[in-house]
């Protein structure tokens, strides 16, 4: 293997925090060059496809890189949105991935998720997309997480999209008109009315 070449792989995954095959193919890499510093205890893979370097520095929304990088296209949603935007005090065991309703469910076995099928504007709107670890990571806002936590109260419970609507309103993190518009998208204005009218 070329030294100069082994030093940029090294660097890369260092700089991004996760390294897959084709972030090497962009650089004009050779992927085998993952394998063999895997084998010589230079890179870790945390799973398939994916590599981390032996001395990463993981933050706390790692997962959230991981299972977005597994899932092509998913969005992070539901109680893991929440939790990036520091909203609740749950701590949710599964990384909650939003898919297109057309999409294939997703083989992963390594990293546990709960995926949620969604499609039209209730899929497409509110995505905000934050870099972490260096990787580029798609999640709802958090009005459109509040809507989306009354639309699947069934899912995760009343108490829980009503505690996300209460703290996000009580710190000012969503206005009236944002929660109206992704109650609005999300189909369930009748449902939240009441509890929206009770803030005002």
């Amino acid at each position: 293997m070329s030294q100069s070449k082994v030093q940029q792989v090294l660097d890369l995954a260092r700089a991004a925090g996760v390294l897959r095959p084709r972030d090497l193919e962009a650089q004009g890499i050779h992927r085998e060059y993952l394998r063999r510093l895997e084998r010589q205890g230079l890179l870790i893979r945390s799973g398939r496809g994916i590599y981390t370097p032996l001395d990463a520095d993981f933050t706390e929304h790692h997962s959230l890189v991981e299972a977005t990088q597994r899932v092509s296209h998913s969005i992070v949603c539901l109680l893991s949105a929440l939790r990036f935007h520091e909203i609740t005090t749950q701590a949710p065991f599964e990384i909650w991935l939003a898919i297109h309703g057309k999409a294939h469910t997703p083989r992963e076995k390594l990293i546990p998720l709960h995926i949620v099928y969604m499609s039209g504007n209730a899929f497409e709107s509110g995505i905000e997309t934050h870099q972490l670890e260096g990787m580029p990571v798609q999640i709802y806002n958090l009005p459109k997480t509040v809507a989306d936590c009354f639309k699947y109260r069934n899912k995760i419970g009343l108490d829980i999209a009503l505690e996300a609507l209460r703290e996000s309103w009580r710190d000012r993190r969503c206005t009236m008109d944002e929660l109206w518009h992704y109650a609005k998208i999300c189909r369930v204005s009748n449902v939240m009315r009441p509890y929206l009218e009770s803030l005002t």
